[in-house]
C-alpha cells in the first residue's frame, strides 16, 4: 500500500515572511510579506511599499524568496527592517522572473509607431538570419 501526503492546505508554501506579488486591488504589482497567516485563505501582509492589510492567498502569487527568522505578526518597523537585511528588492529585480515582467509592461507601455518600428526590425533581424543560414548551407554543399 502506498502512502500519500496529505496537505491540509491548498497553500503548502505559504509561510510567515514569504515574499508575495499582489496581483489585484489598489496594490497590484507590489511585493509583500506575510507576516501572519490568518486562515487557510487568508493572510496578513506588510512592505515597506504597501499599508499593512489582510489579503485573499487567491489575489497573491507566491515567490521563491523568504526572509528568515521575520517574527510573527511584526509590526511595520521590524518588517522594514527585515526586508532591508534581506535585500528582497535587489534580489527580486536581479530574477528572470521579474525581468520577464518588466519587459511585458515595457511592451504594454510602447505606442502605434513604437509597436511598428518593432515590427520592421524583427523582420530586418529575420532577414539577416535567413541569409546567413543559406549562405552556411550553400557552404556545406
Amino acid at each position: 500500500m502506498s502512502q500519500t501526503k496529505v496537505v491540509s492546505s491548498q497553500w503548502p508554501q505559504v509561510e510567515t515572511g514569504r515574499v508575495v506579488l499582489i496581483n489585484s486591488g489598489k496594490d497590484e504589482g507590489k511585493l509583500a510579506a506575510v507576516v501572519q497567516i490568518i486562515d487557510h485563505k487568508r493572510a496578513l501582509v506588510d512592505s515597506p511599499h504597501i499599508e499593512r492589510q489582510e489579503i485573499s492567498l487567491s489575489h497573491v502569487s507566491l515567490t521563491q524568496q523568504v526572509i528568515t527568522k521575520l517574527p510573527r505578526a511584526a509590526r511595520s518597523g521590524v518588517v522594514k527592517k527585515y526586508w532591508a537585511e534581506a535585500s528582497v528588492d535587489d534580489k527580486t529585480a536581479s530574477t528572470t522572473w521579474a525581468k520577464k515582467r518588466a519587459s511585458r509592461e515595457k511592451k504594454r507601455q510602447l505606442t502605434d509607431f513604437e509597436r511598428f518600428k518593432v515590427m520592421v526590425l524583427k523582420k530586418q533581424r529575420r532577414f539577416e538570419v535567413r541569409k546567413a543560414v543559406a549562405k552556411a548551407r550553400k557552404a556545406s554543399s
